[in-house]
């Protein structure tokens, strides 16, 4: 997989294989983060990163710091080597747990902006939401990939931004309201 744009642009970075990750398609991560804008300086949050696409993607945008939270050994393993090859140590942090039980042990962990990429055959609307309570700083945002043609859940002091519909993905932007 390669970076699409910003600093990193063009980098190349190893991808976890198998079929417990789904990484986002280029067109679809490029779409996320035209609709974000200029993101230099906002803090992230990647829960169920992958292949930390969106985390390498968000740090080559200009995003302060990104905490990537994965629970797949090789994947964990996987986002360890590309942070060190691509030299990002000072901005990401990579973290092998249950995004779940991450989030209990740092409520108090506030960021601009929460990706939530979940595997669509395990989406637990009830994570979602506390993830988005607990750790989006209030007017912040999240930004929720859900599965194309398909109801997308309301949340609880979230307010739906916009949604772009990919086919067999959609891309939900949500704002914190409260």
């Amino acid at each position: 997989m390669r970076i699409i744009a910003g600093s990193l642009k063009g980098r190349i970075f190893h991808e976890p294989h198998g079929h417990k990750t789904h990484p986002m398609s280029e067109k679809v991560r490029g779409a996320l983060f035209n609709t974000l804008g200029d993101i230099e300086g906002l803090t992230f949050l990647d829960a169920f990163t992958g292949s930390g696409a969106l985390a390498f993607e968000a740090i080559s945008r200009g995003a302060k710091s990104v905490v990537a939270v994965e629970i797949d050994k090789k994947a964990h393993s996987n986002i360890l080597k590309n942070i060190r090859i691509l030299r990002l140590q000072k901005q990401m942090q990579a973290v092998k747990a249950n995004v779940g039980g991450w989030s209990i042990h740092n409520m108090e962990v506030k960021f601009d902006v929460v990706l939530l990429d979940p595997p669509y055959d395990q989406i637990k609307t009830e994570i979602l939401q506390k993830l988005m309570n607990r750790h989006i700083e209030k007017g912040g945002l999240a930004v929720l990939s859900y599965p194309g043609h398909t109801n997308t859940p309301d949340f609880e002091r979230m307010k739906v931004v916009t949604n772009k519909n990919y086919g067999d993905s959609q891309l939900v932007f949500y704002r914190k309201i409260k």
